[in-house]
């Protein structure tokens, strides 16, 4: 490949990288923080909201972020044409079942890669180096979903290659993993309660994490590592003590107190 393919990969990646974030985050929060809004007053989660400089500050380092994926973005085409790294294109080749499988498997295993690595950044020797500059938005909004330090957009960005080397997925699994990627994160950072509650008022899909449950991670941060499933937390102990009660709470089950401040 020459110089010449290399920018336009480059460029054909950092443009898809992009287009994602502002579709993602921007529709997340002209739709949930704008257009909904009153709608959903009731189901706000803190009582403030995230003042216009934060957000400034967490667009500007997710414009550092799509950067980096780019990058990774661009090592995956070069891996995929030395045969370092598998992107088949036919579907036949595997099949429709296990094109829906893979998107699966991927989602299931990108959620235990993030847990684990989210604990690991939490440690005091690695927090300030990698993930200090996402918690500063210590009440988020859907555009914190890529305000991350460089060594963290690294490490989050490193999954899909991690994952190439041992999985085949088609063009059409990436594009729903690196969707159902961004939406999630956005919709996790929203600050508005969007998720459903059983007559019992505790979430209708207990095995999801909802907005309450990261929303905690950003209030009480030794809490709630998970991304897109709750059983990690609850499995190793991690998740919040009030995690229901705040749920409630939000979803107007309860009346209690705020746990998040």
């Amino acid at each position: 490949m020459n110089e010449f393919c290399i920018l336009d990969v480059f460029a054909g990646m950092f443009a898809g990288d992009l287009l994602r974030y502002v579709i993602g985050a921007g529709g997340v929060y002209l739709v949930i923080n704008i257009a909904l809004a009153a709608r959903l007053h009731s189901r706000k989660i803190r009582g403030s909201t995230p003042p216009a400089s934060q957000m400034r500050r967490e667009i500007l380092a997710s414009l550092r972020t799509v950067l980096i994926f780019s990058l990774v973005g661009m090592s995956i085409v070069l891996g995929v044409q030395l045969g370092l790294m598998q992107v088949y294109e036919d579907i036949q080749l595997y099949g429709w079942a296990y094109l829906a499988g893979s998107t699966l498997l991927t989602i299931i295993i990108h959620d235990a890669y993030f847990y684990w690595a989210h604990r690991i950044m939490h440690r005091p020797s690695l927090f300030h180096i990698l993930h200090r500059l996402h918690h500063k938005s210590h009440n988020p909004s859907p555009f914190t979903s890529y305000s991350f330090d460089a060594g963290e957009a690294v490490v989050n960005a490193l999954f899909l290659p991690l994952i190439l080397l041992v999985l085949p997925l088609h063009p059409i699994a990436l594009l729903i993993f690196t969707s159902h990627m961004m939406l999630r994160n956005a919709i996790g950072h929203c600050g508005i309660e969007v998720f459903p509650a059983n007559k019992k008022g505790n979430p209708l899909f207990g095995w999801l994490t909802t907005v309450t449950h990261h929303d905690l991670h950003h209030a009480h941060a030794g809490y709630n590592m998970g991304l897109y499933f709750s059983w990690w937390d609850r499995l190793m102990g991690t998740e919040h003590p009030d995690y229901q009660a705040e749920f409630k709470r939000v979803s107007g089950s309860d009346n209690h107190e705020k746990v998040i401040a």
